[in-house]
């Protein structure tokens, strides 16, 4: 079994907790990988990581999630600001370009970092970035993700936790009528309909609000020196990050590499769900190489 440290990262307002796996100093064939989620935290990648002890492995827990801290007082946590906290982490890693797999909104903050400091990423395999803005139906998405988060606001988790829930599996554009249909009942998908007055979920709460938003640098990642790859997972085909991945790489003029399974595809029984990790590590083991 591969040995873990875990390490702690003193950023601007805050404290970012990260963990490595082997040994940065062992040299070898390959680059430190490096593991992206958001607002997903580090457990989810422990799966993912254990087909990869041929190189060392670095996951982390992205502001304000987990074991890191800290945010501005008077706005969400930007896909800029997360940006600098893995400047700042592969940086103090002193391993020189690494290679990152960011998924989800992990992968929208592995977009902004490359674009800004191209030089510290060698591969960018960016999976399913949930971005709204690059999308025909931008504005309804975008609404949608307004009303979820008020829902979040004034009714608490179940409710605004099922809208989201719908919206993530509609296939296909959404319709300007979206914002009339009935909301979704949260009983159905097993989450509470009593609001127990927290207001701390960093995605209801905080990507909701930045992640979907996020406009790509095209030009600074079109003409970056990092090599970008744009993935999905083939079960995801028609859901709006399954969509935003697809439509970036057209934009950036790339193909889009087709994933096993879904969105959490690397999943091994993380947080209770499950993919196809061996396929997915194998398909990105396959991006990494090139």
């Amino acid at each position: 079994m591969t040995e873990t440290e875990t390490r702690s990262l003193e950023v601007p307002r805050g404290t970012v907790q990260y963990d490595v796996r082997g040994d940065l100093d062992a040299g070898g064939p390959h680059r430190v990988l490096v593991l992206a989620g958001y607002p997903m935290d580090a457990t989810g990648f422990g799966t993912l990581a254990s087909y990869f002890t041929d190189r060392p492995v670095v996951t982390y827990d992205p502001r304000p999630v987990g074991r890191s801290s800290g945010a501005p007082d008077d706005r969400p946590l930007a896909p800029e600001d997360h940006a600098g906290d893995l400047h700042r982490l592969i940086d103090a890693l002193g391993v020189g370009p690494v290679d990152l797999f960011g998924s989800s909104g992990g992968a929208v903050n592995a977009l902004a970092l490359v674009a800004r400091h191209p030089e510290q990423v060698a591969t960018l395999v960016a999976h399913e970035p949930p971005l709204a803005s690059v999308l025909p139906d931008r504005d309804p998405l975008l609404a949608a993700c307004a009303d979820i988060y008020g829902t979040y606001a004034s009714a608490g988790m179940g409710p605004a936790m099922a809208k989201f829930i719908a919206l993530v599996q509609h296939k296909g554009e959404l319709p300007p009528t979206y914002a009339d249909q009935p909301d979704p009942d949260p009983a159905a998908f097993e989450l509470p309909t009593d609001d127990d007055g927290s207001r701390d979920d960093p995605m209801l709460g905080q990507s909701i609000r930045t992640i979907p938003q996020h406009e790509p640098d095209l030009g600074a990642l079109g003409s970056a020196s990092t090599r970008v790859v744009i993935a999905a997972g083939v079960e995801s085909e028609g859901e709006m990050a399954a969509r935003g991945a697809a439509a970036l790489a057209e934009r950036l003029g790339l193909e889009l590499t087709v994933f096993p399974s879904h969105h959490g595809g690397f999943l091994g029984g993380e947080f209770g769900q499950r993919g196809d990790p061996d396929g997915f590590a194998g398909a990105l083991r396959a991006a990494l190489d090139g």
